[in-house]
Parts: structure tokens; sequence; C-alpha cells
């Protein structure tokens, strides 16, 4: 083993020092030490930019979820409550609902009771006819009456200038 070369501190192998393949130097080892030490660095670099991306947005998730979860549960206890207040209203309405049916029907009953009243009256009208007939004469001889009247009225006119001249003379010989 007069070839092995002198490897990073503590790599020891059974293949030889650092368990090195042949061909392969112990520059290139040392090189393959520093690229995975560098990209360990690079790694945790990136982890630590990565954890204050992902810690303060999983904060804010946490933030978030607990305010939607509030938001649904006074969502759900409004509903709760709206459906209890339905649930009374619609009580005091299917109360009401049966006085407005019983009102409905007794009003029913009334429009029929109108009905029957209308008929008889329809027919009570028609037996007036005979009536009615004998309003129009009685019309007639009470126009007949009244152009009679005033005719009269024309006459005493005229007499009352005719005969007003000459009393008015002896009325003033009469002591009464």
């Amino acid at each position: 083993m007069a070839d092995k070369e002198k490897l990073p501190d503590g790599v020891t192998s059974a293949n030889g020092p650092a368990g090195l393949a042949d061909g392969v130097t112990a520059d290139d080892a040392r090189l393959n030490a520093y690229a995975v030490d560098r990209l360990s660095q690079a790694f945790e670099n990136s982890a630590r930019r990565w954890e204050l991306i992902v810690y303060p947005s999983l904060f804010a998730f946490i933030l978030l979820a607990a305010y939607g979860f509030y938001l649904v549960f006074s969502l759900a206890k409004d509903i709760h409550y709206l459906a209890k207040t339905v649930d009374s209203s619609m009580t005091v309405v299917a109360s009401n609902m049966r006085s407005v049916s019983d009102n409905v029907a007794q009003m029913s009953a009334n429009v029929r009771t109108m009905a029957v009243s209308v008929d008889s009256i329809s027919r009570d009208v028609g037996t007036l006819e005979p009536i009615l007939t004998s309003m129009r004469s009685m019309d007639q001889a009470i126009r007949t009456m009244t152009l009679t009247t005033g005719n009269m009225r024309d006459d005493m006119a005229v007499m009352n200038r005719n005969i007003s001249r000459p009393m008015s003379f002896v009325n003033s010989f009469v002591p009464w």
C-alpha cells in the first residue's frame, strides 16, 4: 500500500483509504466532500429563507382558519336564532290562518245570503211593474193638475187687475 494518499481526517475504508475506488484520488474525495459541505450549507441557508416565509405564512393561515371558524360558528348561531324565530312566527301565522279561513267561510255564507236576498229583490221588482204603470198615470194626472192650477192663477191675476181698481175706489167709501 505504498500508493495510499492521505485522506481528510477520520476517513477510512475497507477498500483502502476512505474506501476510494480504483482511479479516484484523494483530491477528488476532498472536492466531493467540499461540494457536499457547500450543498448542505446552501440547503441550510435556503431552509432559513423558507422558514422566514413558511412560518409566518403558517401562522397567518392558522389565524385565518380560526377567524373562519369563528365566522362559521357565528353564522350557525345566527341561523339557529333565525330558525327559532321563524318557527315561533310560523306558529302564530298558522293560528291566524285558521282565523282567516273561518272568517272567509263566514263571509262566503254571508255572500250566499246576500245572493238569495238580491234574487228576492229582483222578483219583488218584477211585481212592482203594475205599480210603476200606475205611478206613470198618476204622474200624468199631476202634470195636468199643475197645468190647470197655473191657468187658474193666470185667470185670478187677470181678475185681480180688472177688479182691484174699481174696488179700491169703493173701499175708500166703506168704513171698515
